[in-house]
């Protein structure tokens, strides 16, 4: 063997030792993930999952540099608790929040921890941020919409239903943000023609007894803004709309295009759990949450079932089927 290849050959039996054992010495990072939404919902389960790719694309491989824990709320307060408690008590690295209520408990439970919060209706006004620029504190994310929003969906339901009267906009009294959307709605109602009626609802029993009752009168539409409820009563609600020819708009296009509801505008939420990623990357990476502005959704999509209107005996205008994103047949 010459001189030259025995000197390769060694120094790579000793560079591989040394890089195995950097390998292997990186630092494990936890994150933590608290959702308001049950882990098996269909959803939450597409927008982590591109949460967990976007991580894999900026380095960060389960097993090798980063776990995840999952924590799951749920209607049992108590339990909520506990996990939120547990999921503070293991200190990780950073924590991921889905929407409003998770982030809120979780800010309760540590005002060290850095946060990173999803699908947010009012981060200011509940008191998670002082302001969008610089958050100074120990949670940055992304708003949900604006609510201005509630004017918009006002004005779809106007075109697809234009003998819409009366609008039910169905409320989660738990959230706060939620007074904030109705105060959209009710400040823009009078300039479409439309009657806004709040209904606080809670649990399925109340949500068949109020739109019965609601769609005894006619020409009745429903506006359904986020919250808990809605996840946990989405198919209920669908089916209802669909039952009592109740045109509806949702903020959701999964209800569109995989529940059979009427119609969708709002964000692409999951486009936020991949920005999401990127800032716990950065935060992962040692930039302060405090320091990572609060970005609010920049695209909107409109998503129209033409099946579901057709059902309920509705003619989707031409303008509106050019201006919709997805249409579904």
């Amino acid at each position: 063997m010459k001189r030259r290849d025995f000197i390769i050959l060694i120094g790579g039996a000793v560079a591989w030792p040394v890089a195995a054992r950097a390998q292997q010495s990186e630092r494990m990072r936890l994150i933590g993930v608290l959702s308001g939404i049950a882990a098996d919902d269909p959803d939450l389960r597409k927008r982590i999952a591109a949460f967990r790719q976007e991580l894999q694309k900026l380095g960060w491989t389960e097993g090798r540099n980063m776990r995840i824990d999952f924590r799951e709320g749920d209607a049992d307060g108590a339990r909520y608790r506990k996990q939120v408690a547990e999921l503070a008590a293991l200190a990780p690295d950073v924590i991921l929040t889905t929407g409003g209520v998770s982030t809120t408990v979780m800010m309760q439970a540590t005002s060290t921890i850095p946060i990173v919060f999803t699908n947010f209706t009012d981060p200011i006004g509940s008191g998670v941020v002082d302001n969008l620029a610089r958050p100074s504190g120990n949670a940055t994310g992304f708003v949900l919409f604006e609510y201005s929003m509630g004017g918009k969906w006002l004005e779809l339901l106007k075109q697809i239903a234009p003998g819409t009267k009366r609008v039910a906009v169905l409320r989660d009294p738990s959230l706060m943000p939620v007074s904030g959307v109705w105060a959209a709605i009710q400040t823009a109602a009078p300039s479409f023609g439309v009657e806004s009626i709040p209904h606080n609802l809670r649990t399925a029993a109340e949500i068949e007894r109020t739109l019965k009752a609601f769609a005894e009168v006619p020409n009745g539409s429903l506006i359904v803004p986020p919250s808990l409820l809605f996840y946990r009563h989405r198919d209920l609600i669908v089916a209802l709309a669909a039952h009592h020819k109740l045109p509806a708009v949702y903020f959701e296009n999964f209800v569109v295009r995989e529940g059979g509801g009427l119609m969708s505008y709002g964000p692409d939420s999951v486009h936020q759990y991949r920005q999401a990623a990127g800032y716990v990357d950065r935060i992962l990476k040692g930039e302060k949450p405090g320091n990572l502005p609060v970005q609010q959704p920049t695209k909107f999509e409109l998503a129209i079932n033409v099946k579901t209107a057709k059902a309920l005996g509705l003619t989707v205008p031409a303008t509106l089927l050019a201006t919709a994103d997805e249409i579904i047949e």
